[in-house]
């Protein structure tokens, strides 16, 4: 009698040791923040639209924001863990403030142009002395690159132009009924523009060329941590990189996809959504490789020496070890 309530036992036993091994783990939490707007609404539909965050492991939650600094904002009050668009102008300041945060990425270069109307009697940027510029608000990347290049190229100081901030379409808007001069926009919003006819004086990237006498193009965002999250959940965060990288390959592998995701998300109209698959390759990286490094090295530099940002940059603030470990990954 004895012998038979063993095995019986044992057979439970080893029911619910099977049943054990294979429920699935409990998956790890992040909160991942993004302003779905301007150049960061197409990576951000199309993550969402996914699984990617799931197939890893992870339990997300998107926080939205209503404008370009939130998510850097919301990193400093921990109320989300990874930003995937912060501004690289604002996650630099929060390093130099010494909020404990950490760059593993670099996910968009500054693809933005100095237009005005076609009919402007604004020839060169050297023209803009005085003028009113539409573009992202202080803080902003866009608006410190802007600053940057048109002091180092132009003499034009912060003090010798009005900066009048708004989104994408507010900045169209500025521009239409002539509130500005000119603007900075992003490419995915000249492409979209129809009726309204743009000229370009010149584009960021040229103009960073000829400020540090390089082949390098700047970054408007990066991949911003918290320093907290990434200690307590180091392979999380890994994972969490593993997830970006999958949904660019999706986006540069599915393009209709990224069409219907961006329409559904931002409620746009074909043509329009068309223009974030159109740009995919152009608009989005996921990396933090030697090249990445050196530029935004360059670009805390030359912000540093624009007055744009104070102190230094602290040593591991740039960290290359998740994404590089992310690589090994399938």
């Amino acid at each position: 009698m004895k012998a038979l309530q063993l095995i019986k036992r044992a057979a439970l036993f080893a029911v619910l040791a099977g049943g054990l091994a294979a429920a699935p783990a409990h998956a790890e939490k992040i909160r991942v923040g993004y302003w779905p707007s301007g150049l960061t609404l197409g990576y951000g539909a199309v993550l969402e639209a996914g699984t990617f965050f799931k197939d890893q492991g992870l339990e997300v939650e998107y926080v939205h924001f209503s404008d370009v600094n939130g998510p850097t904002r919301a990193i400093a009050a921990n109320a989300i863990d990874l930003a995937f668009g912060s501004p690289a102008a604002g996650a630099f300041a929060l390093a130099t403030d010494g909020v404990p945060v950490k760059i593993v990425l670099a996910t968009q270069p500054s693809n933005v142009s100095f237009v005005v109307l076609q009919d402007s009697p604004i020839k060169t940027l050297a023209d803009l002395k005085g003028k009113k510029i539409g573009m992202s608000p202080a803080g902003s990347s866009t608006a410190t690159i802007a600053s940057a290049v048109l002091a180092g190229n132009h003499g034009i100081k912060e003090k010798d132009f009005t900066l009048v901030p708004g989104n994408e379409p507010r900045l169209v808007q500025f521009l239409a009924q002539k509130e500005v001069d000119a603007a900075a926009l992003r490419n995915v919003t000249t492409a979209q523009l129809k009726d309204l006819k743009v000229r370009t004086l010149s584009t960021f990237g040229d103009q960073w060329k000829t400020l540090t006498k390089s082949d390098s193009v700047p970054y408007n965002a990066v991949g911003l941590v918290r320093a907290e999250y990434q200690q307590k959940n180091p392979d999380a965060v890994v994972r969490a990189i593993v997830a970006l990288r999958k949904a660019l390959e999706y986006g540069q592998a599915n393009p209709a996809q990224v069409v219907s995701a961006v329409q559904k998300a931002g409620n746009l109209p074909q043509a329009d959504a068309q223009v974030f698959a159109d740009l995919w390759d152009e608009n989005y990286r996921v990396s933090l490789n030697a090249a990445d490094l050196d530029t935004l090295e360059r670009e805390f530099q030359i912000f540093k020496d624009n007055g744009t940002l104070k102190g230094d940059l602290p040593a591991g603030a740039l960290d290359a070890g998740p994404y590089q470990q992310s690589l090994a990954r399938k």
